[in-house]
C-alpha cells in the first residue's frame, strides 16, 4: 500500500483517477521534467531520475486502476476460480501468487496474519479464492514479465 499512496503523491492524484485523467497528468509530468529540455548536466541527471519515478508510478497506477482491472476481470476470474496456486510468498504486505498455469498477481495491503493463515491452511488456493482474490488490490504480473 506504501507503494500505490507513494505513486498517487508524485502524480498528485487520487483513488478515483480514470486511465485518461492518469494520461495527461503523466504527459504533463514528463514535459515538466523531460532531460531533453535541460542543457546543464546534473539537472539531466536528475530530471533522468524524476522521469524514471514518473513512468514507473503511471505504470504501477495504470496496472490497478479499476478501468484496467474491469477490463481483465473474466480472465482473472477465470483464473482464480479455475487454477490452483502453484506458488506463493509475502514480501512488505505484498502477496505474490503464482498460478499452475504460470500466471502471477501481487496483493497489496494484505496483513501478515492472513498471510500465516494462508500457509496454514489446509488448501491455500481454496482459502485464496475466500479472504484474498476478491479483497485486496492487485495487478497482473504476468503482462509485467511478459513485456520485460
Amino acid at each position: 500500500m506504501k507503494k500505490i499512496v507513494e505513486y498517487r503523491a508524485l502524480l498528485g492524484v487520487t483513488k478515483t483517477a480514470t486511465l485518461k485523467e492518469l494520461k495527461t497528468i503523466y504527459r504533463n509530468s514528463m514535459k515538466d521534467s523531460h532531460p531533453d529540455a535541460i542543457s546543464d548536466d546534473t539537472e539531466r541527471l536528475a530530471a533522468e531520475e524524476k522521469s524514471k519515478e514518473i513512468i514507473a508510478a503511471y505504470h504501477f497506477l495504470v496496472s490497478i486502476a479499476p478501468e484496467t482491472l474491469e477490463k481483465d476481470k473474466a480472465e482473472y476470474t477465470r483464473i482464480t476460480t479455475s487454477t490452483n496456486i502453484a506458488d506463493f510468498y509475502y514480501e512488505n504486505s505484498v502477496l505474490y501468487i503464482t498460478f499452475l498455469d504460470g500466471n502471477s498477481f501481487e496483493y497489496f495491503g494484505v496483513l501478515r496474519p492472513i498471510y500465516i493463515k494462508m500457509v496454514n491452511a489446509e488448501s491455500p488456493s481454496r482459502f485464496a479464492r475466500r479472504h484474498i482474490y476478491n479483497e485486496y488490490i492487485y495487478r497482473s504480473t504476468t503482462k509485467l514479465v511478459a513485456a520485460e
